[in-house]
């Protein structure tokens, strides 16, 4: 490969860069209890401190150890805060303190310790990983045997149940592991001496955990994981800086996980070999597509190794269909894997001459793919059939009336037949009433109505009838062909059902999430979207609602169920760990787990747009109940994104047109002012240097061009001035009885004076109404129509009209020009908007017929413009007026 074409792993720079945006995570590992972490520890910080750098202590425990509290001598120790816990006065770490401190290094003793109940991390581990993201440098210790992946492990090894557990995505994100090593012979004679353990502790330790064999083990282990740890750093280093060789592993591990009891040791024993090999990891469940998913023990079950796995480093995926090899398999070949970790499961009893166990299946029909086998420390228990279906003792007593009744229904039919024709088969009818029974009210019903059926036909129909004996053999055979066939058919008709009422289910799941999504592409607003999400969610889920969203700072509720909904202080401070942090917080999840809403964030694609709080419950959310919240968020996050950007661009297009505006005032006044004030300043300049030489006649030149400049520049004035009236709403025309006539001839008569040699041609109809207005901006409308006309009608006459056109007075000023273009003839009336000439820039200021429009508007009337006006050229803009009835237009005397 090419210099050039060799490039760092895209990946691996992201990991780099996430790093040096946080606080390094230095981690001292042992393999027990007693090998020296914490004075290893406290030891580094004492010799950083004679070069002058300073580590702060927030937590360490001595274990009454002298030599390593003397290490304590001269550091800087955090204050503890005491902590009331079940009834007793406990000190626990400060993570407010040491986070209002800021230390360049902390030490946090004990990683895998727990926090007491109330505090805002359940572990300790917890608050390292908010002290790292605030950009604080944290030592801590670990011994190997709290991994979570290690914990069947070392139970197994040792006899010890291991409850403090830390993820091994933990040890994984570490910066730096340090492996504090001692030999087993050399540990037990430290424990003997009293040095890990007070003398009693110290006896019963050596007796259950500090064995020589165990000790080696767990040696072993640690060196293991810190080889491990090494290894992922050399391939870390070449991949960031471009440097091929072989990588130390191109497998890919999928996980298949159940809700049996051996599934936990197969996702443990799945990122022990992911760990060894170096490789990503995925685990799986599947559900079936044909029925409702697990009973919800099973779906905790589930739910718990998923979040298992997610915490020992793997990815989860959830997959829907009916064969589960080919999902698999399917899934396999998609994400490129190269081994498949399952449980050895085997069908028990007669189930294994029928089907194959789903081991046996992959194996037969996966291909290229590895299939590693974890095997039960002990004989598995036979797992029920998938599909039979599960009686309920709530339902008995409905189950029991359908079976009955169909059963008593069926007989008294049977009866009426038997009167007129004696049928040998007459069984088959009881066959209806368990198929009713099972479709009607599902398999205990079914099964029930057998048993009725099968007595009822048994009493009334076998002879001897009217008794529970049955004569004949051929009627014994008959009457158990019947009893089979009736418990087969009523599964299966149960089962239909089932399935009919599954997919019901996911039907109608699927029609609310269609009608949200339709129902949100139609909302514009971010207010109106959060609102149709909160009653989205309280119908889905029958729980209480919450919706924040960032303002200023700091959260608001902007939409809540019910609406006089409150956040304590611990809600709030959970919503905007959320927030910041962009994970879970509150009930049930790392932070703040006492507060009694679960807040997850709202993602868009442009980052967090809010939080949403889910009030918990003693009942769980379900799988259909947690794939709707999931679905409704996700939306609700596009669409709030959505109303946003669109918000922001209205302002976005509203800064636009307001910039657009501004730079044609500028130019206009650019042009318009300068023109004038160039003509006047050199009008006096040369007045006042060569006035005397000039002869009377220059001079009058002179001044003329200054009293006309000066006009055009008190129009251009008045013109802004009367814009800015018009925009800011102050204009309020007289209503005042106005005669048509005398206000045309007034503006014509200006108009003349203003551009003398341009004809101006008027016609007035005799006898016009008066109308309603302010003679003072009706002359000011002429004289800006006259104006535009002449400076665009070229040399011909401008052509002014007034008549009466049924309840309404026209008035209509026309010039002969080259007209406007159609798309142009609303355009016109737009600020600033000036149609050019051929040659070169269009005269005026382009506010001319824009003030036109407001002066008419103000006074109740209309203003339009008409192109091509006369013999296919020139232009008319027509003003039309309400007409004063015959005594309301009455000139007074």
């Amino acid at each position: 490969m090419a210099e050039e074409d060799r490039r760092p792993d895209p990946d691996a720079l992201l990991a780099l860069a996430d790093k040096d945006r946080r606080g390094k995570l230095t981690v001292f590992l042992g393999a027990a209890p007693g090998v020296g972490k914490t004075f290893a520890m406290l030891s580094r910080a004492q010799r950083l401190k004679a070069d002058g750098i300073e580590v702060a202590v927030g937590v360490v425990e001595t274990h009454g150890r002298s030599e390593t509290a003397a290490l304590l001598d001269g550091l800087n120790v955090l204050p503890r805060k005491r902590v009331l816990h079940r009834g007793r006065m406990l000190e626990a770490f400060d993570l407010d303190g040491a986070l209002a401190l800021r230390p360049r290094i902390l030490i946090v003793d004990e990683l895998a310790h727990s926090n007491p109940e109330g505090s805002r991390h359940p572990k300790r581990y917890q608050d390292i990983e908010e002290l790292t993201g605030a950009d604080i440098d944290v030592w801590t210790a670990l011994n190997i045997q709290h991994l979570e992946s290690l914990a069947d492990l070392v139970t197994q090894i040792t006899g010890v149940t291991v409850r403090e557990r830390v993820p091994d995505v933990v040890l994984k994100r570490a910066d730096e592991v340090i492996l504090v090593d001692l030999t087993p012979a050399e540990l037990i004679e430290r424990l003997q001496e009293g040095k890990v353990y007070l003398p009693d502790n110290a006896r019963r330790a050596t007796e259950r955990f500090f064995r020589v064999g165990n000790l080696t083990a767990l040696r072993e282990l640690a060196l293991r994981r810190t080889a491990g740890r090494v290894d992922d750093q050399m391939v870390d280093f070449l991949k960031q800086h471009a440097i091929e060789g072989p990588w130390a592993t191109s497998e890919r591990l999928i996980v298949c996980v159940g809700p049996d009891d051996l599934s936990e040791k197969v996702v443990r024993v799945a990122s022990r070999l992911a760990s060894g090999l170096n490789a990503p990891w995925m685990a799986v469940s599947v559900e079936r597509a044909d029925r409702e998913a697990e009973t919800r023990p099973d779906l905790a079950r589930i739910e718990h190794l998923l979040h298992l796995a997610e915490q020992l480093g793997a990815e989860t995926r959830r997959i829907i269909g009916t064969d589960f090899v080919e999902e698999i398999l399917r899934l396999a070949r998609r994400e490129h894997a190269t081994q498949i970790v399952i449980g050895a499961r085997k069908n028990h009893g007669w189930r294994r001459f029928f089907s194959l166990s789903l081991p046996e299946a992959l194996s037969r029909r996966a291909s290229g793919i590895g299939l590693h086998l974890v095997t039960p420390e002990r004989k598995e228990a036979p797992r029920p059939i998938a599909w039979r279906p599960r009686f309920s003792w709530k339902d008995l007593p409905h189950a029991a009336a359908t079976a009955l009744l169909f059963a008593a229904g069926v007989t008294a039919f049977g009866q009426v037949i038997d009167l007129f024709v004696h049928l040998p088969n007459i069984s088959l009818l009881f066959l209806l009433a368990v198929l009713g029974a099972a479709v009607t009210s599902g398999y205990t019903a079914a099964l029930l109505a057998v048993i009725f059926s099968a007595l009822c036909y048994n009493f009334f129909f076998i002879n001897p009838r009217h008794t529970f004996t049955i004569a004949a053999p051929h009627e014994v055979f008959s009457f158990f062909v019947f009893f089979c066939v009736a418990v087969i058919a009523g599964g299966f008709a149960s089962r239909i059902r089932e399935q009919a009422e599954t997919a019901r289910k996911r039907a109608t799941a699927l029609q609310a999430l269609y009608d949200f999504s339709r129902k949100l592409s139609g909302t514009e607003k971010a207010e109106d979207v959060i609102w149709a999400s909160v009653s989205q969610l309280q119908a889905s889920l029958k729980r209480n609602i919450v919706m924040l969203v960032p303002e200023n700072g700091d959260l608001r509720i902007a939409g809540a169920w019910p609406p006089d909904t409150e956040l304590d202080v611990t809600a709030l401070t959970a919503a905007r760990w959320s927030l910041d942090k962009e994970e879970r917080a509150g009930h049930g999840t790392g932070t703040l787990p006492n507060c009694r809403f679960e807040f997850r964030p709202l993602l868009s694609p442009h980052g967090p747009v809010g939080v949403c709080g889910v009030e918990q419950t003693v009942e769980r959310i379900g799988i259909n109940e947690e794939r709707a919240l999931s679905a409704i968020l996700d939306q609700t996050a596009i669409a709030i994104d959505r109303a946003r950007l669109s918000e922001a661009s209205a302002a976005q297009t509203a800064r636009q047109e307001s910039e657009r505006y501004r730079d044609a005032l500028l130019s206009s006044i650019s042009h318009d002012l300068r023109t004038p004030l160039a003509t006047i300043t050199g009008s006096v300049t040369s007045l006042r240097q060569l006035g005397r030489r000039m002869s009377p006649e220059s001079q009058d030149d002179l001044l003329q061009s200054i009293e006309e400049e000066s006009s055009r520049m008190s129009r251009f004035v008045a013109n802004l001035l009367d814009m800015t009236r018009i925009e800011a709403g102050s204009l309020e025309p007289r209503q005042e009885w106005l005669d048509v006539t005398d206000v045309i001839q007034s503006s014509v008569e200006r108009a003349r004076r203003y551009f003398p040699g341009r004809a101006i041609d008027t016609g007035i109809a005799p006898g016009l109404p008066l109308i309603r207005g302010d003679s003072v901006l009706l002359g000011q409308v002429l004289f800006n129509l006259l104006d535009n006309a002449i400076k665009y009608g070229g040399q011909e006459p401008v052509n002014v009209y007034a008549r009466q056109d049924g309840e309404d007075v026209l008035i209509s000023v026309t010039d002969l020009g080259k007209g406007i273009p159609p798309e142009d003839l609303e355009r016109v009336f737009e600020k600033f908007y000036r149609r050019g000439k051929a040659d070169g820039r269009a005269p005026g200021t382009g506010l001319g017929l824009a003030i036109a429009r407001g002066f008419v508007e103000a006074m109740g009337g209309r203003i339009h413009a008409e192109s091509p006006a006369i013999r296919r050229k020139g232009t008319r803009l027509v003003m039309r007026f309400p007409a004063g009835t015959a005594q309301e237009g009455k000139l007074p005397e």
